[in-house]
């Protein structure tokens, strides 16, 4: 495939218009718009809607991540033949769910933080795929065990989730023991919209879709925080609780027990050398922490 034409469907989808892919690439809009068009015809159909911001088509979504994988690619290649090696670190773009940044993902990656720079984007597991099928990402943390097209999956291990509140919050609304009256009044602490942690508990505690009152709180620290501090109570993985449990400043509720969610690392199926330094440093953490497998990946 032309390059060009994949590099300006790259440059008009980050830019979001013309305009601002011909400033990146130093071309006129209109060429922008010809190489775009001259793909779509090559592929044989439309790959980008031309709204404000531009987006992609589903198709577009398959070339966009071939354009992205290109560049990487490139970019690791100049890295390795480059004499000036600080000036050339490849860049290794990663989706990881914010939990798992707050706890054992950072430590891991640090061991590699002079050797190449990352690009980290903090997203849900259940919604981290779609960030490798447009080539946002080269690697995620997911819940999907099957692999994203043009990827491999290997499991990494179990994040157990518990329903942890403060002494004093447990005092105030369930003294009486924990049951579905109580957790259908009690305020709980949500991360953000796609977190469905706390109702998946409360589903399976309850049988029903208990409506709470809800602290929403987008930060794994700051969620922690708000859940100690007696905001209310919410879904804590053990290794962010634990110490806290350990000093009794946390309390898990009396019933329901765990959530376990398990991850898998998902990357491009591409012989990258970046790629796989990084996968080999996340499985080693993950099996530390969350007891993952070291299997090989499956494509």
């Amino acid at each position: 495939m032309d390059t060009l034409q994949l590099q300006a469907l790259a440059a008009a989808v980050e830019g979001g218009t013309f305009d601002a892919a011909a400033r990146t690439l130093s071309v006129t809009p209109s060429a922008i718009s010809q190489r775009i068009r001259a793909l779509e015809n090559s592929v044989g159909g439309v790959l980008v809607r031309r709204t404000k911001p531009i987006t992609v088509t589903p198709m577009g979504s398959t070339y966009l991540r071939l354009a992205r994988q290109i560049a990487a690619l490139s970019e690791e290649a100049a890295a390795e033949t480059s004499r000036e090696a600080a000036a050339a670190w490849p860049t290794v773009s990663l989706a990881i769910n914010g939990d798992s940044l707050a706890t054992w993902v950072m430590p891991a990656l640090a061991e590699l933080a002079s050797e190449f720079l990352f690009d980290i984007h903090r997203e849900d597991e259940d919604h981290s795929a779609q960030l490798l099928r447009d080539g946002t990402v080269m690697a995620a943390i997911t819940t999907q065990s099957r692999p994203v097209q043009g990827c491999t999956s290997t499991p990494l291990g179990v994040m157990r989730y518990r329903p942890m509140a403060s002494r004093a919050f447990i005092d105030r609304w369930f003294s009486n023991g924990t049951d579905a009256a109580s957790l259908a009044v009690a305020p709980v602490v949500i991360f953000d919209a796609k977190d469905d942690l706390q109702h998946r508990y409360l589903r399976r505690f309850s049988g029903a879709d208990l409506a709470p009152p809800q602290h929403f709180v987008p930060g794994s620290a700051d969620f922690a925080e708000a859940v100690r501090l007696g905001f209310g109570w919410g879904m804590q993985p053990d290794q962010q609780s634990r110490e806290l449990e350990s000093r009794g400043e946390l309390v898990e509720l009396d019933a329901g027990g765990p959530v376990d969610v398990t991850l898998h690392w998902q990357q491009w199926a591409l012989q990258m050398s970046s790629l796989s330094r990084v996968a080999e440093v996340m499985s080693e953490a993950a099996r530390r922490e969350l007891g993952g497998s070291r299997r090989s990946p499956s494509a």
